[in-house]
């Protein structure tokens, strides 16, 4: 396959949500107590709410930059590249980059909603989720139809407003959600209570949602040494996500609810092999320990249940169908330290082609397992031929490609300001 006939539809990506989201999207009686953007003194962009503040880690919106401005220190709006934050180039961006379809994940309001959880008043916590979530939906991704696969927050606090928030969403056309890997790292049950979680798990179930669990959350199960460098988060965070597999396959979650699917946000590929062998192993050794899997193994139930993502695994490429070539989804990452642009064809289809992808392959890598998944016609609204990365490269052949710093993104930015 010629990279121009790729398809490509990403399955991680993020939004640094703008500075006028909640406008329009929270009640009247309650508009005043929104979130704000403010400045701190250092000049950096955070979100102020109930005393709680949050703004965007560095390496969160780096696209553009220098590799070596990179870093963990907070930035602002104005450093950032514009598609960050602006949907319109955005989607300027996606089309240099050949993606048709986008699923953004959250940035100040955490994968787990742990802005929300964190303040104090969690009603009124749960009347801003809802209206993150109606901009997410209504504004963000209705922009461009047949672009964004819509996502939404959940109360995790909230036993039964995460099952009611999961119908409301699905009326609305959203069915993916973002969770916690390990929610009790927040103080909250785990996913081994299917008390605490069975009306959530009966939701997603009933309405096809798709949960997806984002590497980055689960920092807390890493207990390094004292000293150790900030490489060891970065590298050894995707294998949280075996901790929580683990907790979701032997706890019982996948197996009393048959319907449910979760997907291993930029997670890699690469564990799933060993980890499932070690499953099936330890299913058949430790007979002693009475678990029934219905007849099935360990493997089998996981791959009923998962789409594994990954940004780029040119090793774990070539065991795909040991791993299970139907579960594997490829995914940009766009605007975090980890993302391939403006050249992502180029690279997955090297990786692939490396690994000996066929062309049925790489389609199911690249959009059929993904759509499949999150039950997306890729096709509803632009049609195939207009699909592909050539088709889409073509729409936005002016995109700015330079590498510039963060003091010169932010020139252009007062300078557009007062334009």
């Amino acid at each position: 396959m010629q990279i121009d006939d790729l398809i490509l539809v990403s399955i991680d990506d993020h939004v640094v949500e703008p500075a006028d989201m909640f406008d329009g999207h929270v009640p009247a009686a309650y508009a005043d107590r929104a979130p704000t953007l403010v400045q701190n003194d250092a000049g950096k962009d955070v979100w102020s709410f109930q005393g709680v503040m949050q703004g965007t880690v560095g390496l969160n919106a780096v696209i553009s930059w220098p590799k070596e401005e990179w870093g963990l220190d907070p930035t602002a709006m104005a450093e950032m590249r514009p598609g960050a934050y602006d949907i319109h180039e955005r989607v300027r961006d996606m089309n240099r980059n050949g993606i048709l379809a986008s699923m953004c994940f959250p940035s100040f309001a955490g994968f787990n909603a742990g802005f929300f959880y964190n303040a104090p008043d969690r009603d009124l916590s749960k009347i801003m989720l809802k209206a993150y979530n109606d901009w997410h939906v209504d504004e963000w991704c209705a922009a461009y139809p047949g672009r964004f696969i819509p996502m939404g927050l959940m109360p995790v606090w909230d036993r039964d407003g995460m099952a009611e928030e999961v119908r409301r969403l699905a009326a609305k056309g959203c069915r993916s959600v973002t969770m916690p890997e390990l929610p009790h790292l927040m103080g909250l049950p785990s996913y081994h209570d299917l008390d605490y979680w069975g009306p959530f798990f009966d939701a997603v179930c009933d309405e096809g949602t798709v949960v997806n669990l984002h590497i980055g959350l689960g920092f807390g199960a890493i207990k390094s040494a004292p000293s150790a460098p900030i490489d060891n988060l970065i590298i050894l965070a995707t294998q949280v996500s075996t901790i929580a597999a683990q907790d979701l396959l032997w706890g019982g979650a996948f197996f009393r609810y048959p319907d449910l699917k979760v997907a291993w946000s930029e997670a890699g590929i690469g564990w799933i092999a060993f980890y499932l062998d070690r499953c099936d192993r330890h299913y058949r050794n430790q007979v002693w320990l009475g678990h029934d899997f219905g007849g099935k193994l360990p493997s089998d139930i996981f791959r009923e249940h998962s789409l594994a993502c990954f940004v780029s695994d040119p090793t774990s490429l070539k065991v795909r169908h040991d791993i299970g070539i139907d579960i594997i989804a490829w995914e940009c990452d766009y605007p975090h330290s980890d993302s391939i642009w403006p050249d992502a064809p180029e690279q997955i289809h090297g990786e692939m082609a490396a690994a000996g992808c066929s062309d049925e392959d790489m389609h199911k890598i690249t959009w059929q397992n993904t759509c499949r998944f999150f039950d997306h016609d890729p096709f509803a609204v632009i049609p195939r031929e207009q699909a592909t990365v050539g088709a889409l490269r073509a729409l936005s052949p002016d995109v700015d490609t330079s590498i510039r710093s963060r003091h010169e993104w932010r020139e252009r930015y007062l300078a557009n300001q007062g334009a």
